[in-house]
């Protein structure tokens, strides 16, 4: 179940379920759109199988300067075309989740997160859920996850001509 607590985007897109399948799961179609708005993926990698790790680096520009983010998870379930589930943990450079408190975050703002990704088949378009749970809608995640979305949607404009 899903609530504020919970960033949910949904979208059907006017392309084959793989071509979106492969958005998500070949780190050089993700990095053409994930993340907020102008932000950077220098780098991806993603072993999409159950217990498969991924780690992802994104630079953003603040007023202050790039900053650099990373994030690791680990694929838990992999439902070839139709559902992606993996953990998400904002990590240091070398790959180790940091805890709320070394990321000046509230108490209580959990170290690790879980994205689920629903496709489905509608001849020849994709609808598509995705939810993550533990970033709450109205922050600057669930923000980001929207402008992301957007990305994905244009990016698989460009594919598709």
């Amino acid at each position: 179940m899903t609530d504020t607590r919970d960033v949910r985007i949904e979208r059907t897109f006017d392309a084959p379920i793989e071509i979106i399948w492969a958005m998500w799961t070949e780190p050089e179609h993700f990095a053409e759109w994930y993340g907020p708005e102008g932000a950077r993926i220098p780098h991806a990698t993603m072993d999409v199988q159950v217990g498969g790790r991924r780690r992802i680096a994104m630079e953003v520009d603040t007023p202050d300067g790039p900053m650099q983010m990373f994030f690791v998870g680990e694929y838990r379930e992999v439902d070839p075309m139709t559902r992606l589930v993996y953990t998400e943990s904002v990590s240091d450079a070398d790959g180790r989740a940091r805890t709320a408190e070394e990321m000046g975050m509230p108490a209580g703002t959990p170290t690790e997160t879980t994205v689920v990704v629903e496709l489905d088949d509608l001849d020849g378009r994709t609808a598509m859920t995705m939810t993550h749970t533990g970033v709450p809608a109205d922050s600057p995640g669930g923000r980001g996850w929207a402008t992301a979305i957007d990305a994905l949607g244009s990016r698989v404009a460009e594919l598709r001509g």
